[in-house]
């Protein structure tokens, strides 16, 4: 082992280290375990074991409001699962949102949820026991097990009537700007989307990855100056065509590149991050919190999303892993109602970038939550948990 292999290990071991006492750990401590140990959250609303936990769940389709399309498909909606966790009068939202590439179904995480035993559990404060229980048992199923943390996660921060932003110490008002995206599509629907959305935002996201990229480009251009992300979504497959794309991009405003190449290729990508004028995060690259020690080297930054690393307990653990690496963290989503973007949003004010815009892209939202004001997430202060309420 050389010396940069040795050092990379070390650091990374340290970083999951963190992460662990950042947000809790088996011995109760961290700003999880410290505020939901066994004891507080008992002695704090007289838990007897008396009121026991019910899930409930049931398909919802999202309807987006244009066909969406990436380097590697096209879509009109995007399947979904709607759970509620009820605790003694009190209800937990939470939802699965299931995209393509992740392989999962509503048929899936339905299974998935019938398997849960949510009245198992007498004390709903002790997070960490209950979701660690409940990956373990399959070694998928990201979304599902998503929406019953993000469930959880709202019930308990009704319980004590705050949300998830103040109990772990974080200010709303630095809440990030969200990108909002524009999906590949013909010069003159992505000229008709910028027009509709530039004067909202601060920052958008293109989709990228297709021959016509610079057509793009000068598209969204020839309509507005505000900075751009962009993403590849692996649709770059020579690394040296790929940076000359990148240089010109900065040159055009680009201020952050996702996911430029395959997966399968982390040295070219490690290549890319290197030369590149601007940040290079990995999307499709990083899952969960033990994939982030094998990317350090690889990306200047990780995209944490809910769906795929099963919820906020384990991204608020990545956005520590990330910060103890040196890394860049930012909270992505897939298309979801404003229950799951706002779960991921009382997470914001500790990420450098937030793609927080999933509920902005659908019709038919059914949640009322977190809001963009002058291109800014913006959550609301008088609501507890992850801040949703039926519409």
């Amino acid at each position: 082992m050389d010396r940069r292999t040795f050092l990379k290990g070390a650091a990374a071991g340290a970083a999951l280290g963190i992460a662990g006492g950042c947000a809790g750990g088996g011995d109760g401590s961290g700003a999880f375990g410290g505020l939901f140990g066994r004891g507080f959250g008992s002695r704090a609303l007289k838990i007897d074991g008396s009121e026991r936990m019910r899930l409930s769940y049931e398909p919802y389709e999202l309807e987006l409001k244009h066909v969406f399309t990436v380097s590697s498909y096209s879509r009109k909606t995007t399947p979904g699962v709607q759970v509620r966790l009820e605790y003694g009068g009190v209800t937990g939202y939470g939802e699965a949102s299931m995209p393509p590439y992740l392989g999962q179904s509503v048929e899936s995480v339905t299974t998935f949820l019938s398997k849960v035993d949510m009245t198992r559990y007498p004390d709903p404060f002790l997070l960490e026991d209950i979701l660690a229980d409940i990956d373990s048992l399959s070694p998928g199923d990201s979304a599902a097990k998503a929406a019953i943390d993000i469930a959880l996660h709202d019930l308990v921060g009704k319980l004590l009537g705050q949300p998830w932003y103040r109990l772990l110490g974080l200010d709303p008002s630095k809440a990030p700007s969200t990108t909002f995206t524009i999906g590949i599509d013909t010069p003159e629907v992505v000229r008709e989307k910028t027009l509709e959305c530039a004067g909202l935002y601060n920052i958008l996201k293109v989709k990228v990855g297709v021959p016509g990229d610079r057509e793009v480009i000068e598209t969204v251009r020839s309509v507005t100056d505000l900075p751009l992300a962009v993403d590849a979504n692996q649709g770059w497959t020579d690394r040296s065509k790929a940076l000359d794309e990148i240089f010109w991009l900065a040159d055009h405003g680009v201020v952050m590149v996702e996911q430029p190449m395959a997966v399968g290729r982390p040295d070219d990508n490690a290549w890319l991050t290197e030369r590149s004028p601007v940040p290079v995060f990995a999307d499709e690259a990083v899952q969960r919190l033990r994939d982030i020690p094998s990317l350090l080297g690889v990306y200047s930054g990780i995209n944490i999303k809910l769906m795929k690393c099963t919820g906020m307990r384990e991204a608020w653990k990545m956005i520590c892993a990330a910060r103890a690496l040196g890394m860049k963290a930012m909270l992505g989503c897939m298309t979801e109602t404003s229950c799951g973007i706002s779960a991921a949003a009382q997470l914001s004010p500790a990420v450098d970038f937030a793609d927080l815009d999933g509920n902005l892209l659908i019709s038919n939202d059914i949640f009322s939550g977190v809001t963009v004001v002058s291109g800014r997430l913006t959550l609301p202060p008088d609501r507890p948990g992850i801040g949703v309420v039926p519409l």
